[in-house]
């Protein structure tokens, strides 16, 4: 029943899903003339959201550059490519790589998301070089399904948020009170929940495998990286080319990045965006052993690059319009309107994975949702704890669905979003009945 439903799914998405830039188009009309109906905003208001938002996320825009083109530089140094195929060296046919990059997706992504999505896509890669008769879109899919637990990992930006308060409006909302993670991520619910998707989901995308005649393989040739062979003869080079294939900046430069990412991390650092980022550029640097295979192998990450700078700013421009005209709020406060102290959390869950289709940014959807969540919560006496995680839950649910995070690990894949999304959308059903059922019990 799995298979076929993942069969019905992928043939769906296969014939009218557009590519992931227009589905971005498309969306950005839906808002703006929800805006103008929905919210009584004129033609001119929604237009002025949407120019003024449209560049709101060019810092985050250049840090998924940065995530993607230096996790993918990392990745093709010849350590890391070792150690890529020794873990995918445990999976030994179809069946044993899709649990097996699941496991390592979901892992990777409770410790950081934007370090769970690069592994995810590398090491659906390797396995697919190694294995014969692997559905590839399958396993891309399934290395994308990790990103289902991030909101419930290390990283996630809502709960840390909360967490840590500060002077800001936000804050205020719990009158300036930490809610600490032993109360979020690290709750019993939470680690409960987290542990359901971490034992079915592997078995969901296995159970998802193709029957022979449908299975779509790659040439493996086409996945695997470039080797450098070219010989080096170092007599015959001026003083700047044996300074670019010269160790000695390399190190250099690795130790200064090192002794500040402890000196970091010593002093109470996190691991966030920018720290995933500055690990992987040093560390990169440094497994090339030199400037000039380092440069070489940027220049072919940054090919990868194209759909991300494409389309951020649209999602920008798109969550420029449903903050501005209040749609987002709108929405958010209806579910509200129609709760119970039973059902609130379920529904505030729910509500978050509509908002989050619009607006694909954990911290743009908590601005947006904790001014009527939190209040809410604490007039019907839901613990606001419980109401954070709903809106975490909720954000990450419907990535599945949401090409917006799935562009750094296609591009790596080399697919597009058409290719997976059916897969994604049989992993949204499943997860929304764990994470629904659990709102309403636990």
């Amino acid at each position: 029943m799995i298979q076929a439903l993942a069969s019905f799914f992928t043939k769906i998405v296969r014939r009218w899903l557009p590519d992931a830039f227009l589905f971005a188009a498309f969306i950005t009309f839906i808002v703006f003339v929800g805006g103008i109906f929905g919210q009584d905003k004129s033609p001119v208001e929604m237009v002025g959201y949407w120019g003024d938002g449209f560049w709101s996320l060019l810092a985050f825009a250049m840090q998924m550059v940065l995530i993607l083109v230096t996790g993918y530089v990392l990745a093709m140094s010849k350590p890391v490519r070792k150690g890529l195929a020794a873990i995918a060296g445990l999976a030994k046919n179809p069946g044993q790589a899709v649990v097996l990059v699941t496991v390592v997706a979901l892992a990777a992504c409770w410790i950081n998301w934007g370090f769970g999505l690069i592994v995810g896509a590398l090491m659906a890669k390797e396995l697919a070089t190694r294995i014969r008769g692997i559905h590839y879109p399958l396993l891309v899919a399934s290395a994308y399904t990790g990103f289902l637990v991030w909101h419930a990992g290390l990283s996630a930006s809502i709960p840390l948020k909360v967490a840590s308060p500060g002077d800001d409006a936000l804050s205020q909302l719990t009158g300036g009170q930490a809610i600490s993670v032993t109360e979020t991520i690290f709750s019993w619910q939470v680690l409960l929940v987290t542990l359901i998707l971490f034992v079915t989901l592997p078995v969901l995308n296995r159970r998802m495998i193709p029957k022979s005649d449908e299975v779509l393989e790659v040439d493996p040739e086409k996945l695997k990286e470039a080797e450098e062979t070219r010989i080096i003869n170092r007599a015959d080079m001026t003083p700047a080319e044996r300074i670019e294939h010269s160790p000695v900046v390399p190190v250099l430069l690795a130790l200064m990045g090192g002794g500040y990412l402890f000196n970091y991390f010593a002093n109470g650092g996190t691991l966030g965006l920018n720290s995933v980022n500055f690990l992987f550029l040093f560390a990169g640097i440094l497994l090339h052993w030199t400037p000039a295979n380092y440069l070489r192998a940027l220049n072919e990450a940054i090919k990868t690059t194209g759909g991300i700078v494409l389309q951020f700013p649209m999602y920008a421009g798109i969550m420029g319009m449903m903050v501005g005209s209040g749609l987002a709020a709108s929405i958010s406060l209806w579910f509200v309107e129609i709760s119970n102290p039973t059902t609130f959390p379920l529904l505030t869950f729910l509500s978050a994975g509509i908002v989050n289709f619009f607006v694909p940014s954990g911290g743009g959807q908590w601005a947006v949702q904790a001014p009527i969540v939190l209040p809410a919560a604490e007039a019907l006496g839901v613990p606001l704890s419980k109401a954070t995680m709903a809106v975490a839950w909720g954000d990450a649910w419907t990535n599945m669905i949401q090409p917006f995070w799935a562009l750094p690990l296609l591009a790596i894949a080399g697919l597009g979003i058409r290719d997976i999304m059916g897969y994604c959308v049989v992993a949204l059903l499943w997860t929304g009945a764990v994470v629904g059922l659990a709102m309403l019990v636990l």
